[in-house]
Protein backbone atom coordinates (compact mmCIF):
# COMPACT_ATOMS: atom_id res chain seq x y z
CA UNK A 1 0.00 0.00 0.00
CA UNK A 2 1.64 3.52 -0.96
CA UNK A 3 1.14 6.46 1.45
CA UNK A 4 -1.19 8.88 0.97
CA UNK A 5 -0.30 12.06 -0.38
CA UNK A 6 -1.10 15.60 1.01
CA UNK A 7 -4.13 17.05 -0.87
CA UNK A 8 -3.09 19.53 -3.53
CA UNK A 9 -3.36 23.26 -2.07
CA UNK A 10 -5.75 25.59 -4.03
CA UNK A 11 -4.13 27.89 -6.23
CA UNK A 12 -4.65 31.49 -4.91
CA UNK A 13 -5.92 34.75 -6.91
CA UNK A 14 -3.16 37.02 -6.55
CA UNK A 15 -5.18 39.97 -6.69
CA UNK A 16 -5.98 39.41 -3.44
CA UNK A 17 -2.30 38.98 -2.47
CA UNK A 18 -0.51 41.79 -3.92
CA UNK A 19 -1.28 45.19 -2.69
CA UNK A 20 -2.94 47.67 -5.21
CA UNK A 21 -4.68 44.70 -7.40
CA UNK A 22 -7.83 44.47 -5.65
CA UNK A 23 -11.49 46.24 -6.38
CA UNK A 24 -11.72 47.76 -3.00
CA UNK A 25 -11.33 51.40 -2.97
CA UNK A 26 -7.67 51.76 -1.04
CA UNK A 27 -5.92 49.37 -3.65
CA UNK A 28 -7.81 51.81 -6.80
CA UNK A 29 -6.33 54.78 -5.06
CA UNK A 30 -2.87 53.10 -4.84
CA UNK A 31 -3.32 52.10 -8.52
CA UNK A 32 -4.18 55.44 -9.51
CA UNK A 33 -1.78 57.72 -7.82
CA UNK A 34 0.48 55.09 -9.14
CA UNK A 35 -0.19 56.01 -12.70
CA UNK A 36 -0.53 59.64 -11.89
CA UNK A 37 3.17 59.78 -10.75
CA UNK A 38 4.34 57.74 -13.67
CA UNK A 39 2.25 59.87 -16.01
CA UNK A 40 3.48 63.31 -14.86
CA UNK A 41 6.30 63.25 -11.81
CA UNK A 42 8.66 60.25 -12.57
CA UNK A 43 11.57 61.79 -13.26
CA UNK A 44 13.65 64.75 -12.44
CA UNK A 45 15.09 67.38 -15.04
CA UNK A 46 18.93 67.47 -14.49
CA UNK A 47 19.76 69.82 -12.58
CA UNK A 48 16.28 71.42 -11.83
CA UNK A 49 13.78 70.37 -9.37
CA UNK A 50 11.06 70.19 -12.00
CA UNK A 51 9.40 66.76 -12.08
CA UNK A 52 8.62 65.26 -15.31
CA UNK A 53 6.83 62.07 -16.43
CA UNK A 54 6.01 60.49 -19.22
CA UNK A 55 3.27 62.54 -20.52
CA UNK A 56 5.81 65.00 -21.25
CA UNK A 57 8.24 62.96 -22.56
CA UNK A 58 5.97 60.80 -24.83
CA UNK A 59 4.48 64.35 -25.95
CA UNK A 60 7.28 64.32 -27.95
CA UNK A 61 6.60 62.04 -30.36
CA UNK A 62 4.48 63.84 -32.47
CA UNK A 63 0.85 62.68 -32.20
CA UNK A 64 1.47 58.23 -31.55
CA UNK A 65 3.10 60.15 -28.04
CA UNK A 66 -0.15 62.21 -27.12
CA UNK A 67 -2.15 59.29 -28.34
CA UNK A 68 -0.72 56.85 -25.92
CA UNK A 69 -0.56 58.77 -22.47
CA UNK A 70 -4.37 59.94 -23.62
CA UNK A 71 -5.25 56.12 -24.01
CA UNK A 72 -4.02 56.02 -20.16
CA UNK A 73 -5.43 59.13 -18.82
CA UNK A 74 -8.72 57.81 -19.69
CA UNK A 75 -7.94 54.34 -18.06
CA UNK A 76 -8.11 56.60 -15.07
CA UNK A 77 -11.70 57.88 -15.97
CA UNK A 78 -12.76 54.61 -16.26
CA UNK A 79 -11.46 53.51 -12.58
CA UNK A 80 -13.38 56.73 -11.51
CA UNK A 81 -16.82 55.35 -13.09
CA UNK A 82 -15.96 52.54 -11.26
CA UNK A 83 -16.00 54.16 -7.95
CA UNK A 84 -19.18 55.87 -8.98
CA UNK A 85 -18.07 59.77 -8.96
CA UNK A 86 -20.70 61.59 -10.28
CA UNK A 87 -20.87 62.31 -13.76
CA UNK A 88 -20.14 66.14 -13.87
CA UNK A 89 -17.09 65.19 -12.15
CA UNK A 90 -16.26 62.52 -14.71
CA UNK A 91 -17.17 64.92 -17.56
CA UNK A 92 -14.52 67.30 -16.15
CA UNK A 93 -11.91 64.69 -16.14
CA UNK A 94 -12.33 63.82 -19.58
CA UNK A 95 -12.26 67.37 -20.48
CA UNK A 96 -8.90 67.60 -18.50
CA UNK A 97 -7.47 64.90 -20.96
CA UNK A 98 -9.02 66.67 -24.13
CA UNK A 99 -7.94 69.34 -23.17
CA UNK A 100 -4.06 67.74 -22.65
CA UNK A 101 -3.75 65.79 -25.71
CA UNK A 102 -5.49 68.30 -28.06
CA UNK A 103 -2.95 71.63 -27.05
CA UNK A 104 0.02 68.79 -26.25
CA UNK A 105 -0.49 67.74 -30.13
CA UNK A 106 0.46 71.06 -30.82
CA UNK A 107 4.17 71.31 -32.28
CA UNK A 108 6.79 72.50 -30.06
CA UNK A 109 3.66 74.68 -27.83
CA UNK A 110 2.22 71.59 -26.58
CA UNK A 111 4.92 70.08 -25.33
CA UNK A 112 5.50 73.21 -23.15
CA UNK A 113 2.15 73.41 -22.29
CA UNK A 114 2.50 69.37 -21.28
CA UNK A 115 4.98 70.86 -18.23
CA UNK A 116 2.41 73.17 -17.06
CA UNK A 117 -0.85 71.56 -17.30
CA UNK A 118 -0.76 67.91 -15.33
CA UNK A 119 -4.42 66.50 -16.54
CA UNK A 120 -3.76 64.03 -14.47
CA UNK A 121 -2.62 65.60 -11.06
CA UNK A 122 -5.73 67.06 -11.59
CA UNK A 123 -7.82 64.09 -12.36
CA UNK A 124 -6.47 62.47 -9.42
CA UNK A 125 -7.26 65.34 -7.13
CA UNK A 126 -11.01 65.12 -8.22
CA UNK A 127 -10.62 61.75 -7.50
CA UNK A 128 -8.84 61.66 -3.90
CA UNK A 129 -11.89 64.47 -3.20
CA UNK A 130 -14.29 61.89 -4.03
CA UNK A 131 -12.62 58.62 -1.97
CA UNK A 132 -11.76 60.74 0.89
CA UNK A 133 -15.46 62.15 0.90
CA UNK A 134 -17.08 58.43 0.09
CA UNK A 135 -14.43 56.11 1.54
CA UNK A 136 -12.59 57.77 4.13
CA UNK A 137 -10.84 54.94 5.38
CA UNK A 138 -8.82 55.22 1.79
CA UNK A 139 -6.86 58.56 3.34
CA UNK A 140 -3.51 58.80 3.11
CA UNK A 141 -1.58 61.18 5.48
CA UNK A 142 1.03 62.72 2.73
CA UNK A 143 4.09 64.29 4.30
Amino acid sequence: MEPESPPAAKPRPMGFEMPGLGRDAAAVRQRLEAVEKLLERSLTVPGTRIPVGLDAIAGLIPVVGDLITAAMGAWLVWEARNLGLPKWQLWRMAANIGVDTALGAVPVVGDVFDFAFRSNSRNLRIVKRHLDKHHPATRVIEG
